[in-house]
């Protein structure tokens, strides 16, 4: 049964696909990609092309919006941090939908992540079990996400930086911390009073040291963009 499932969603992305390649804007096709929609979910897989597909549907066809899909689309999109698909998303959305309180809730999340206090989102997020655990996998893509916030900021952190950010404690906590000391080459070691410290992987951005020479590592029209900006 199982195999019968993974062949006939495998087939759903395919026919989504070809349907997006042969005519973007055909409301006939909005039954398969909220379908598809529901199978990412399920599936635990995302596809923010075939999702902005429909958003942009929707905008054609506002009558038609389901307010269940885009919440699912939008909380996927903010499970891909630090990709930008979550400001992707919003624009495509009509400004009276982004004042319904689910989404009103969606972006406060956003704007906590992207700001990296994790304690004001993991509160939140809490309240809001009812939006974000419709979709299967959201906190561990929200850990994921921290850890990754954490590695290009700190060489080392403090055991309670860390629990605060990805929202584990006590046997929990030591579990996860095994797994990345075996896994992904951290190491813990006795920081000042009882605390733990932990030494996370050197990179180019915890380590400066590591980094290429910025003239190579970043193109020059990226530069350019950036002095209207400070100006």
């Amino acid at each position: 049964m199982g195999k019968e499932e993974t062949t006939q969603k495998s087939q759903l992305a395919v026919t989504v696909e070809q349907l997006i390649a042969v005519n973007p804007y055909n409301p006939d096709i909005l039954p398969d990609l909220e379908n598809y929609v529901n199978e990412q979910v399920s599936s635990q897989t995302y596809n923010l092309d075939a999702n902005l597909c429909l958003l942009r549907l929707y905008q054609f066809e506002p009558e038609r919006m389901s307010t269940p899909i885009v919440a699912r689309i939008l909380v996927k999109a903010l499970m891909a941090m630090p990709a930008p698909d979550f400001s992707l998303c919003l624009f495509l959305i009509p400004e009276r939908v982004q004042m319904e309180e689910q989404f009103k809730t969606l972006i406060v999340l956003s704007h906590y992540l992207e700001t990296a206090r994790f304690r004001q989102f993991w509160d939140e997020a809490s309240k809001s079990r009812h939006i974000v655990e419709v979709v299967p996998g959201f906190e561990q893509a929200i850990q994921a996400y921290a850890v990754h916030v954490l590695s290009i900021t700190y060489q080392k952190v403090p055991r309670a930086i860390l629990a605060e950010a990805i929202n584990i404690e006590g046997l929990s906590l030591d579990k996860f911390l095994e797994h990345q000391v075996s896994n992904n080459g951290w190491v813990i070691e006795k920081g000042q009073g009882k605390g733990q410290l932990i030494t996370l992987p050197r990179t180019e951005f915890n380590h400066p040291e590591l980094k290429k020479n910025t003239a190579d590592s970043v193109p020059l029209e990226h530069v350019t963009r950036i002095f209207p900006i400070l100006g």
